[in-house]
């Protein structure tokens, strides 16, 4: 648990950098998916303002709301304007979700760029007030069996858009380190659930190396 605000932006970065530099000690390039909604913004603002070995980037997505690419409710154009147009990333290791095609072409194009990656070096999640994370959410197939997709088309989201395309479960496991971004006196409820062993989507999020959970202090529940 983070003690303020401040600590919790420090906390959140030095995972990031922690991770990076594992990572292009070990394999020479970074492989980091980035959680969509409000939560992460203030984390990739401040990235971007930070050096950082951006050519050896790669940058992946959770989820992604089924609109056009142009719409602010994107979770690649919230990411492109708090960071990634802000850097010297090269754009072919950007890795959009072509949501915009609709979910089922999507997840499927999503999964033939997967094809081949590995575990990824970092992920970062978020948590929704009903448990959710990426676009897994409860009564919904999370994407947890042996032979799940490596992205899953959400036809039927209980928030809008309904149409979305997330990271399967066992795809976002694949991963070195998990890091979610707790934020917000609104996410208390899922938080304790979760800490009170309910099965919400995001302790579907089980990797090998266990979960970061990164809580500020108004997320704590009381």
């Amino acid at each position: 648990m983070a003690k303020d605000d401040a600590d919790w932006l420090r906390q959140a970065l030095d995972h990031i950098r922690a991770a990076e530099a594992r990572a292009l000690a070990g394999r020479g390039a970074f492989h980091i998916v980035l959680a969509g909604g409000g939560t992460p913004r203030k984390v990739y603002e401040q990235l971007a303002r930070e050096p950082h070995d951006w050519a050896r980037w790669h940058v992946w997505f959770g989820d992604e709301r089924c609109l056009p690419a142009s719409v602010p409710e994107r979770n690649s154009r919230m990411a492109f304007e708090a960071l990634l147009s802000r850097v010297p990333i090269p754009a072919e290791q950007i890795h959009v979700i072509p949501a915009e095609l609709g979910a089922r072409a999507a997840a499927e194009r999503y999964g033939q760029a997967l094809a081949g990656i590995g575990a990824f070096d970092l992920v970062l999640l978020g948590l929704g007030e009903d448990g959710h994370t990426a676009s897994l959410f409860p009564g919904h197939d999370w994407g947890e069996a042996l032979d799940a997709p490596p992205a899953l088309a959400v036809l039927d989201a209980p928030k809008p858009p309904p149409e979305r395309v997330s990271l399967s479960a066992r795809r976002l496991n694949c991963a070195c380190v998990v890091l979610f971004l707790v934020a917000g006196a609104g996410k208390r409820e899922a938080v304790a659930a979760w800490q009170g062993g309910v099965f919400i989507p995001a302790a579907a999020i089980r990797p090998a190396c266990g979960v970061d959970v990164l809580l500020d202090p108004a997320s704590v529940p009381v």
